[in-house]
C-alpha cells in the first residue's frame, strides 16, 4: 500500500514516547508499504534528521510547528472553535501540500498520529486511520482541576471542553480509530457507544535493550532509584515533584545511602533545583540503556492519565523492576507483586520500593517476569502486524 503518515513531531531522534512509537512503526511497516511522511518540527535544526527517516520513507516533508504561547496560537484559540493544542498545528502550508500530493498521487490510506493534526487534512475519499496516543482532554482536565485562580480556570475549562468536542468529532470522522490501552479504548466507547476502536499498544525493541544483570544489584548497599521521562509532558513534571517531595524522603529515611537519578530531556528550572547530595538530574544522556543497567529500580509515581509509558516498558524489557501507580501501568496488563509493584499511596510506594531493594528473591522474580511479559505482548514486529491488518481492513473494507 501507499500511505501518507502525519505526525505532530519528527519521529527521530528518539527523545519521547511518541517518537519511539512512530519511528518503530515506520521501521517495521516500511517492509511492506510505501510511506510518505509529513511531520511537524519545532526548529529548522531538526531537518538534519530527515536522512535518518528516508531509510524507511519514500519521501519526508517537514513543517514548522507554531509555539504554543505565540500570539497567533493564543489568538486562534481565543477566536476560533479550536483548542490551543489544535491551533499550534493549524498550518495552511501543510493543508495545501496534502491536497496537492493526494491529487497528484494515489494513496491507499492516510495515517494520522493524534487528532490535532486532523484539521489539516482537506476533504478527500481516502480512508483514514486515527491513532490516539492518549485521550488529550483527560490529560488537560487532570491539571485544570488543580487550578485555583478562577479566571484562568474558566479559560482552561473552556479549552478542555473544546478538546473533548474535537476529539470526539475526529473519532467519528476517521475510518478506523486506534487506542494505546484498554482503558483509553473503554473511555472512547463510553463517550461514543458502538465506536469501533482497535487496540494497538506501544512496543519495545528487545534487540536494542539487553537484559540487565540483576545479581549485581545486591552486591552493594548504594541503591539507585530511577525516574525517566521527557519533561515537556505535564505528567512527568507532576510525577517528579511528587516523588521528590512526598516519596523520596521516606525512602532515604530507610536507605540513607540510596540515590535518586532523574533522567530526561527538557527539565524545568523547578526540576533542576531538586538536585542535591542524594538526587542527581541528567538531561544529556546519549544512550538510555546505560541508565537502566546502572540503576536498581524504576519508580514512576504517574497520576496523569493517558497512553502507555515507554519508561516502564523499556525498564521491564531490560529486567529492571518497576514500582508505579495503577495509572502508570495502564495498558500493560502487568500484575501487582508478580510482574511489578503497584500502589496509589505515597507511603506505600515508598515502602514497596524499599522492600524491592532489600528482598533479593522478590527482585529476581519481578525482573524475570516483567521481561517475559514484554517479550510476549510488546514486540514491535507483532504490533506492526496488528497495524498492517487494520490498514487492510480500512483500505479494502475487510473485517
Amino acid at each position: 500500500m501507499k500511505i501518507l503518515m502525519l505526525t505532530p513531531y519528527l519521529p527521530y531522534p528518539l527523545y519521547s514516547g511518541g517518537q519511539i512509537r512512530s519511528y518503530n512503526l515506520l521501521k517495521n511497516l516500511s517492509k511492506k508499504h510505501q510511506i510518505v511522511l509529513f511531520s511537524f518540527i519545532r526548529d529548522k535544526s531538526e531537518e538534519k534528521y530527515i536522512t535518518d527517516l528516508k531509510k524507511y520513507c519514500i519521501d519526508v516533508k517537514v513543517f514548522l510547528k507554531r509555539p504554543p504561547w505565540s500570539l497567533k496560537s493564543l489568538f486562534l484559540a481565543g477566536v476560533s472553535v479550536y483548542p490551543l493544542v489544535v491551533c499550534m498545528y493549524l498550518k495552511k502550508q501543510l493543508r495545501d501540500e496534502i491536497e496537492y500530493i493526494t491529487n497528484k498521487q494515489h494513496f491507499d490510506l492516510i495515517h494520522a498520529e493524534t487528532f490535532y493534526v486532523m484539521p489539516n487534512i482537506p476533504p478527500n475519499n481516502i480512508p483514514t486511520i486515527l491513532a490516539e496516543q492518549t485521550i488529550e482532554y483527560m490529560v488537560y482536565q487532570h491539571y485544570t482541576e488543580k487550578v485555583k485562580f478562577a479566571p484562568l480556570k474558566l479559560l482552561m475549562d473552556l479549552d478542555v471542553h473544546k478538546i473533548r468536542y474535537w476529539e470526539k468529532k475526529y473519532w467519528h470522522k476517521a475510518t478506523r480509530v486506534v487506542a494505546m490501552s484498554e482503558a483509553d479504548k473503554n473511555v472512547m466507547q463510553q463517550l461514543i457507544p458502538n465506536l469501533d476502536v482497535n487496540l494497538v499498544p506501544n512496543g519495545v525493541d528487545l534487540d536494542f535493550f539487553p537484559e540487565k544483570k540483576t545479581s549485581s544489584s545486591y552486591s552493594n548497599i548504594n541503591k539507585t532509584v530511577l525516574f525517566v521521562g521527557n519533561f515537556k509532558w505535564l505528567q512527568n513534571r507532576e510525577a517528579v515533584s511528587i516523588m521528590v517531595k512526598e516519596i523520596w524522603p521516606k525512602i532515604i529515611n530507610k536507605l540513607p545511602k540510596a540515590k535518586l537519578w532523574i533522567v530526561g530531556k527538557y527539565p524545568t528550572k523547578d526540576i533542576i533545583k531538586f538536585a542535591s547530595d542524594s538526587i542527581k538530574i541528567s538531561s544529556d544522556i546519549k544512550d538510555i540503556r546505560g541508565v537502566y543497567s546502572s540503576s536498581d529500580v524504576l519508580l514512576a509515581p504517574i497520576y496523569g492519565p493517558g497512553g502507555t509509558r515507554y519508561k516502564i516498558l523499556e525498564s521491564m524489557a531490560t529486567g529492571l523492576p518497576v514500582v508505579t501507580t495503577p495509572t502508570g501501568i495502564e495498558g500493560i496488563g502487568a500484575r501487582d507483586e508478580v510482574d511489578v509493584l503497584i500502589s496509589d499511596d505515597y507511603d506505600d510506594l515508598a515502602c514497596k520500593t524499599v522492600k524491592l531493594l532489600t528482598d533479593n528473591i522478590m527482585y529476581q522474580r519481578l525482573s524475570k517476569n516483567s521481561r517475559n511479559l514484554v517479550k510476549r505482548k510488546f514486540n514491535w514486529s507483532i504490533i506492526a502486524n496488528t497495524i498492517d491488518r487494520i490498514y487492510e481492513e480500512a483500505a479494502y473494507g475487510n473485517k
